[in-house]
């Protein structure tokens, strides 16, 4: 077991017999998260399941505070608090008594592949063999109509039947989708999610996301996680939304040209999935080639072949063959 690296603090407990873990979900504030959806989600599990910190990084060495810097308070003639950036390794025990770590806390700045190493090398001491990860995108949608989800994985057949929405794209990286590709080239099944969050909702916790990422992790890992406050707080967002529509006409004619913009991108899935289904049902290549080879042998036996097929009564309704 490593006791001892430039970037991490064991605990001594962990150091000494760490507690086996096989799932990392990791949560890095820092970087994209329409919605809040990834820190709402890290701070609820945080709240609500039992766990114990076994590993602490040492941010000094990762951020670059100038570039963001941490709030202070000063009260009215003297400093009396300072938000110190963390990033912590917590083992948790989801509602149904299973066991996972949690990395919380601030994307480094620095050292990603030192960063990421250092994961991996945690990862190895508690037994992890697969990382999962939720985030927020925003996404010209409407806060009226279901939350849709990307899936990520390094092996795409655990997401089961899941059809993408996006090809090939270049995108800015993160800590987080280094840690992704990094980690599945040793060897980890890596999986992910990012939420579709409206745009006008990047700024603001939206919690009908956050309740479709806890949704799709447990979907993904079989966590059992509690979602009962996250719920109510959907629904309490989803009646500020409002409120605050009613009042803006200007911002209701956005969210309604959404709506219908959505209902027309679902219609053509839904006819490309109607004509994909008729395509399936339609005779091979073969089929057709055996009838036409049947009709030029015989055109009148081809009539009546086809004719048979499409008149004869059901078997119950007697038939009646000749002999």
């Amino acid at each position: 077991m490593t006791t001892h690296s430039p970037l991490f603090r064991l605990e001594a407990d962990a150091a000494r017999q760490p507690q086996p873990a096989p799932l990392l979900l990791v949560s890095l504030d820092g970087f994209l998260d329409a919605g809040q959806v990834r820190s709402t989600l890290a701070e609820h599990l945080l709240d609500t399941l039992e766990h114990e910190v076994v590993a602490t990084f040492d941010v000094d060495e990762m951020v670059d505070y100038r570039s963001r810097r941490p709030l202070m308070t000063f009260d009215s003639d003297h400093y009396t608090d300072y938000d110190d950036p963390s990033l912590i390794l917590y083992r948790m025990v989801d509602a149904a008594g299973e066991p996972f770590l949690l990395l919380h806390g601030v994307e480094p700045d620095y050292r990603w592949e030192g960063f990421v190493e250092a994961v991996r090398q945690l990862g190895m001491a508690f037994g992890v063999r697969r990382m999962v990860s939720a985030h927020g995108i925003p996404m010209a949608v409407p806060h009226t109509r279901p939350v849709g989800t990307t899936r990520f994985a390094s092996d795409n057949s655990v997401l089961g039947d899941y059809t993408p929405i996006f090809g090939q794209v270049r995108i800015p990286s993160s800590a987080d989708s280094l840690l992704h590709l990094r980690l599945a080239e040793s060897g980890l099944l890596t999986m992910g999610v990012a939420v579709h969050v409206p745009h006008y909702l990047t700024e603001t916790q939206f919690g009908d996301a956050v309740v479709a990422a806890a949704d799709t992790l447990m979907d993904l890992t079989g966590l059992v996680l509690p979602t009962k406050e996250l719920v109510a707080m959907a629904g309490l967002t989803r009646g500020r939304i409002e409120e605050e529509l009613a009042s803006n006409d200007e911002a209701r004619e956005v969210v309604e040209g959404l709506e219908q913009r959505y209902d027309h991108f679902i219609e053509g899935q839904r006819r490309k999935s109607l004509l994909a289904a008729e395509v399936a049902n339609l005779p091979s290549a073969d089929e057709i080639g055996a009838q036409l080879e049947a009709f030029l042998r015989d055109p009148e036996a081809a009539d009546e072949t086809d004719e048979s097929d499409d008149d004869a009564p059901p078997a119950d309704q007697g038939g009646g063959g000749r002999s």
